[in-house]
């Protein structure tokens, strides 16, 4: 995909929780950033800053979405992102109600009400060749110290459940797991607290973004991994540093409930996109 850098090009800044994006709508033509691009944008102090970058294209239902971390790797799930882009959709459409598709497949999403959002992020992926998982082994409990749960969304999750979330230090205990060789794509990192039978206390280590205010994909995880184990049932509130979700693993997928803001809109200059650093 061709970057144009002579006449710039526009972008959105959302974020679903301080789970923050620059998103790029590609649909009307063929301007998208490469890897390289995406690391310079990501950069907080030289770029724009953002947790994950997703680009719009057309698609078999009412928009294809594609994902890169900050890192500039790809990821085939960003559930708040989706979230995100799904209400800008509804908004300039006037639908209520999307199909959008990823890597991960067709998701639904609808507007809740209340200025809230709601995303299908599918079914999860509970055995060990398709979170995916190095060798065969049971995934409720992995053969690491503190026995986490590996759930996959579309990427792979590894979840710890502890006495008290706020005291593990994410910085040093994210990396960690997320290049366990038990995770040959990596893998984000949560670390789950049950604070009631219907409420978890969460904090996340992203794969390729490191430590962030909320993620979707990884409330989903947490969900499913909690209701598993027995911890909770299948409807339970997740609550990260930047707010609160929704979680319900239903019998067509787990559905993630909350609330989407668009910051702001803009456009890299053309000096940004023909330069390196």
């Amino acid at each position: 995909m061709t970057q144009h850098p002579d006449s710039g090009l526009p972008f959105m800044k959302m974020h679903g929780l301080g789970n923050d994006f620059v998103v790029v709508d590609a649909r009307l033509h063929d301007r998208a950033p490469g890897a390289e691009l995406v690391t310079r944008i990501a950069d907080r102090h030289f770029g724009v800053g953002f947790d994950q970058l997703a680009v719009i294209t057309q698609g078999a239902g009412d928009a294809h979405l594609t994902f890169y971390n900050s890192d500039g790797s790809t990821s085939a799930a960003c559930g708040n992102a989706t979230r995100c882009i799904a209400r800008f959709l509804m908004d300039e459409s006037g639908k209520d109600a999307l199909v959008l598709t990823t890597d991960r497949g067709e998701l639904a999403a609808r507007d809740a009400g209340n200025g809230l959002t709601s995303v299908n992020m599918g079914q999860p992926q509970l055995t060990w060749d398709e979170i995916p998982l190095s060798e065969e082994m049971d995934t409720l409990e992995l053969p690491i110290e503190g026995a986490p749960t590996a759930t996959g969304m579309g990427n792979p999750h590894c979840t710890f459940f502890v006495a008290d979330a706020e005291a593990v230090p994410l910085d040093t205990f994210g990396p960690r797991y997320e290049h366990h060789p038990l995770y040959p794509q990596r893998t984000n990192v949560q670390v789950a607290q049950v604070v009631a039978p219907d409420t978890i206390r969460m904090r996340v280590w992203e794969r390729g973004a490191g430590v962030t205010w909320a993620s979707g994909s990884s409330s989903c995880a947490v969900a499913v991994a909690a209701a598993r184990r027995g911890l909770t049932g299948r409807k339970v509130e997740i609550i990260a540093d930047g707010g609160t979700l929704q979680v319900e693993w239903r019998d067509d997928g787990v559905w993630m409930t909350g609330p989407t803001a668009h910051v702001f809109s803009g456009t890299l200059t053309a000096d940004f996109l023909g330069s390196p650093r």
